[in-house]
């Protein structure tokens, strides 16, 4: 997730009941269609951008047309080919060269594909690492999750090693370890934000620490106020406010700064289902300058096996799901 800087109020509400603004037509490849969807990106001008997960492509739906998207990134079938993507799990877009960087998870590799017309492959800028989250700071340091590691890491462009700045100390649940990190997001003062997935917590790294700050979770999986179960995307804003997508329990939750105890439900939270005010499995979250908040949901009705341990275990016969929904700010 790039940091962008959003002024929510503290008393902001939204709506309960979703608006689809991407797919919402069941499982498929057809430009109407996501199957999957993990991380998503949206732009200034509320173009929504997506990981379209098991398409194995990068696919941009544009602020307004909820008909088709558009295949900005692979769409060439599951391969290691420079014009392929292997299990997409997020994207963002870097603003200075007008590219998209996206976790080619499938391929352990981060790559850099141009937004110009005619691009038809990209290129590798880190390899060898078992990518789930990506983030960007305002210096244009990218910061990527590696959960084969239990770390995240800092890269500068050019720059295939990376320096530690979470994590890194093997598997597990202590303040200085990670358990499956998956999502990112980096604030003004360069602390980074882990969606610590089997710890069912987020923990915060302040610049430089030797080890991180529970500031949701941490009180074992379930679905108190108190708990998450399996965290994913998350967003942080201005405030310090955290918003992070409840995957296991169906609901995206608010943590205040400062607020270890206990978090609130802003949406979902109303049992799995297709209903507009019920989510199965929210994976990606993001907001928009307006306060909208844009939310992922691989739509599923029976547990399965998943191609990869990171993502929800689940799969879907329904025609409601894999979409992106919008919540729209009621202040």
């Amino acid at each position: 997730m790039f940091s962008l800087l959003v002024n929510i109020p503290a008393n902001a509400t939204w709506t309960q009941n979703g608006v689809t603004v991407a797919g919402g037509n069941g499982d498929g490849d057809d430009t109407n269609q996501l199957y999957w969807p993990h991380g998503l990106f949206v732009d200034d001008d509320q173009t929504v951008v997506i990981a379209d997960w098991v398409n194995h492509r990068i696919v941009q739906w544009k602020n307004g047309d909820t008909t088709n998207g558009q295949v900005v990134a692979g769409g060439n079938g599951e391969g290691n080919g420079l014009n392929q993507l292997n299990y997409p799990t997020d994207v963002l877009i870097d603003k200075e060269t007008d590219s998209l960087i996206i976790c080619d998870r499938g391929n352990r590799r981060v790559v850099r594909w141009s937004r110009r017309s005619g691009t038809t492959q990209g290129e590798v800028v880190i390899d060898k690492i078992w990518c789930c989250g990506l983030a960007m700071d305002d210096q244009r340091y990218l910061y990527v999750s590696d959960d084969g590691k239990q770390e995240v890491r800092r890269y500068k462009f050019g720059d295939n090693s990376g320096i530690l700045v979470a994590g890194g100390n093997g598997q597990g649940g202590g303040l200085n370890q990670l358990n499956t990190p998956t999502f990112l997001f980096v604030d003004r003062d360069h602390s980074v934000y882990v969606s610590d997935y089997s710890n069912n917590r987020v923990m915060k790294w302040v610049e430089g620490a030797k080890e991180g700050i529970v500031v949701a979770g941490g009180q074992g999986g379930g679905s108190a106020l108190t708990q998450l179960s399996d965290s994913y995307g998350l967003f942080v804003d201005t405030l310090g406010t955290l918003y992070v997508a409840d995957s296991w329990n169906h609901r995206v939750m608010r943590w205040t700064q400062g607020d270890k105890k206990q978090g609130t439900v802003i949406v979902g939270g109303n049992g799995s289902g297709a209903g507009a005010n019920q989510f199965i499995y929210p994976v990606g979250l993001s907001f928009d300058r307006h306060d909208n908040l844009y939310i992922s949901i691989g739509m599923a009705s029976t547990p399965t096996t998943a191609p990869t341990p990171v993502l929800p275990p689940v799969s879907s016969s329904t025609n409601e799901g894999q979409q992106i929904i919008s919540s729209p700010s009621s202040l």
